[in-house]
């Protein structure tokens, strides 16, 4: 095994939170997911964190629950879209276990995220767009880099496990 914890990054609708739960059952691991983390922790949705409190407070609830997980092992973390672009939590993670790139192309995710206000960060297309583009050098310096477009979870979560398990 070349891990004993995974963690997914990519962009929103990149399928991490479904991806990490596939995996975690195939392994017999735990999943983990930041999102619903913080969503835990702040009692309510991401999107209301955003917009009573704005980014910058919620990329420090995000980093503090990056930290608490930590020296956990066995577990399968689904990151949110932005927590590997930060290079502290970027080193963190690369650090605890292994990065997987879940890499879908942008077509594919725009027709997956809806631009409702569910996402803050989509509602604008162009804006979705850039950071698409923005985010990319970051998800690069993961470790591995699954191609996520082209299959379902099923294929990608036995790519991933053959992958760690050779």
């Amino acid at each position: 095994m070349k891990a004993d914890k995974v963690y997914l990054v990519g962009f929103m609708g990149s399928g991490k939170t479904t991806v990490a739960r596939a995996l975690a059952r195939r392994l017999d691991w735990q999943a983990s997911d930041i999102d619903e983390l913080i969503e835990q922790r702040e009692h309510e949705p991401v999107a209301s964190v955003f917009a009573r409190h704005g980014e910058p407070y919620f990329r420090a609830v995000e980093r503090a629950v990056l930290l608490e997980q930590l020296g956990a092992r066995h577990v399968v973390v689904a990151t949110g879209g932005g927590t590997f672009v930060d290079p502290q939590n970027r080193a963190a993670i690369n650090r605890d276990g292994v990065s997987v790139w879940l890499d879908v192309p942008l077509e594919r995710l725009i027709a997956r995220v809806p631009a409702d206000g569910r996402r803050p960060l989509a509602a604008d297309r162009a804006e979705f767009e850039q950071l698409y583009a923005s985010r990319r050098a970051a998800y690069e310096q993961a470790h591995h880099r699954i191609e996520g477009g082209r299959a379902g979870a099923d294929a990608i979560v036995e790519e991933l496990a053959d992958w760690l398990e050779t």
